[in-house]
């Protein structure tokens, strides 16, 4: 048929009154296999118990494809499952609305209709309605039609690594392979009398990235979240209580537009020294560390009183007598996580006598996996890489610079760390000058968030930017779905696509 000709297409869901109609398409779909049709009793069973999974598409009224499946508990079968296995014998009776894959038992358009692209509406329909029903994917065994020709000369798993190589044309597995679906393994005996095949079929399968874990806790991990980033403008303190005011001014501020996540800066504390300008640089910072703890207690209660997770930036910390530059996540559950610097600066090395932290790690939330690093950690991609392996969602900076080349370095380093692991990644800087604060005079930042650069994102990768050393609040809200679109349908797609076989990032 031509383009032309087509008055009306339309997708609907199978009826039993479809029946005689629909036996005649399938006769001449499978021209190749006698008796190759579904009896009335069959169709009628596959409505009654799934309905939805039933559906055709018919042009000037008239039925050209259609694809019929069930849902099955996929732990039930071994991979090595038969046709006749997964339908209970051609009773369907492994159907359950309980499970949680579906899986196709036929698709197919007739021959007048073919080359328009009915089996990608098709195909498209089954993915909608796996996301829709919250499963973990589709499945189905591939006939292999085209195998019968080089039988002779490669196994089945040859065959295929050649068809995937474009060496050999197999329509059907090229274009199940172009909707997205992956061969897992090769089925021997899956379909008796398929004779083009040798009885061999491809365990095709489809993995729903959407699929959502049935929880019976009453909360839930959210897709959405909305960071909240301080611009933190440094000035004097009399005490540790009017520092601390100040934050759960600005924590209340962001934690009243809902948000999910609270960023302070690196050393947002440093104001606190001036009283201790008099004393050497080393040892004002080591009386500075003396505020770390109350301040992280504190920090816990304004996370749990205004239900939101603060990442405290970072403070001074003193450990078995060394000085380490340290933070804490403090969750809106009442629970706390420290994280380290782990590459200190020459100038924090030199002055302060700081020492590098050891520990790497991601952290679990209800609003995903998130990494945090400070300021100069996010100039080494190793460390975010390792990172992304362990499934980071959202990586966090907090950061204090002095210059507009030292911001650049932050600003820049952190947005390709976005795009190559495929996350969202926020900063957050001070801003203003501390004449009082030896080593900590002046202070540059632009707070932002970075995305990937794909469709689904900004064009430029910056979905949010504050004003430059300006005191603000930055609001931004991300899509951890859209994280999940672009590993596995972004136009280029850096986590998937890295050559392992040359070369790999291994923690120590």
């Amino acid at each position: 048929m031509k383009t032309g000709d087509i008055q009306h297409i339309e997708l609907k869901y199978l009826e039993l009154n479809d029946y005689q109609e629909l036996k005649t398409a399938m006769i001449s779909a499978y021209t190749n296999m006698p008796d190759s049709y579904w009896e009335e009793k069959h169709i009628s069973t596959l409505i009654k118990k799934f309905p939805k999974g039933q559906a055709v598409i018919k042009i000037n009224g008239e039925i050209a494809g259609c694809a019929l499946s069930i849902i099955v508990n996929y732990d039930d079968f071994e991979d090595d499952h038969t046709y006749r296995d997964i339908t209970g014998n051609y009773t369907f009776s492994t159907h359950s609305n309980d499970g949680d894959v579906l899986y196709g038992i036929d698709v197919f358009i007739k021959p007048a209709y073919r080359g328009l692209r009915l089996g990608r509406r098709l195909y498209d329909y089954r993915k909608e309605l796996c996301e829709e029903l919250n499963l973990k994917g589709i499945t189905f065994g591939g006939r292999m039609p085209n195998y019968n020709l080089y039988a002779e000369d490669l196994k089945p798993k040859e065959y295929i690594e050649k068809v995937k190589r474009k060496e050999i044309n197999d329509p059907v597995l090229n274009f199940q392979i172009s909707n997205d679906f992956h061969p897992a393994k090769v089925m021997r005996g899956y379909l008796e009398g398929d004779k083009a095949s040798g009885e061999f079929a491809i365990l095709m399968e489809w993995d729903n990235i959407y699929y959502k874990k049935p929880s019976r806790k009453a909360a839930t991990k959210k897709s959405n979240v909305r960071l909240g980033l301080i611009q933190w403008q440094m000035r004097p303190y009399n005490s540790l209580e009017e520092l601390l005011n100040q934050a759960e001014y600005f924590i209340d501020a962001v934690a009243g537009y809902r948000s999910d996540f609270v960023l302070f800066p690196e050393f947002f504390n440093a104001p606190l020294m001036a009283k201790d300008n008099h004393l050497k640089t080393s040892d004002a910072i080591r009386k500075l560390a003396r505020h770390t703890e109350a301040i992280v207690q504190q920090f816990s209660e304004f996370a749990i009183t205004y239900n939101i997770n603060i990442i405290a930036g970072s403070m001074p910390e003193i450990r078995d007598g060394r000085l380490y530059n340290v933070g804490y996540l403090c969750r809106r559950d009442g629970s706390t996580e420290r994280y380290e610097k782990l590459h200190v600066t020459p100038d924090e090395a030199k002055v302060w006598g700081m020492q590098g932290g050891t520990e790497l790690k991601t952290y679990d939330t209800d609003c995903g996996k998130i990494g945090i690093l400070i300021c100069y950690d996010s100039e080494f991609p190793e460390l975010s890489r390792l990172l992304a392996n362990e499934g980071m969602d959202i990586l966090f900076v907090p950061f204090l610079t002095d210059t507009q080349n030292g911001y650049s370095r932050v600003r820049h380093c952190s947005q390709a760390r976005a795009i190559e692991n495929e996350c969202y990644v926020a900063i957050a800087g001070s801003v203003g000058n501390l004449p009082n604060v030896e080593n900590m005079d002046i202070q540059f930042a632009q707070s932002m968030v970075f995305t990937p650069c794909d469709f689904s994102f900004p064009t430029n990768g910056i979905k949010a930017e504050a004003t430059p050393n300006t005191e603000m609040i930055l609001i931004a809200d991300v899509d951890l779905d859209l994280l999940k679109e672009l590993n596995q349908f972004g136009a280029v797609k850096n986590l998937r696509d890295r050559r392992t076989d040359l070369f790999e990032v291994v923690r120590k």
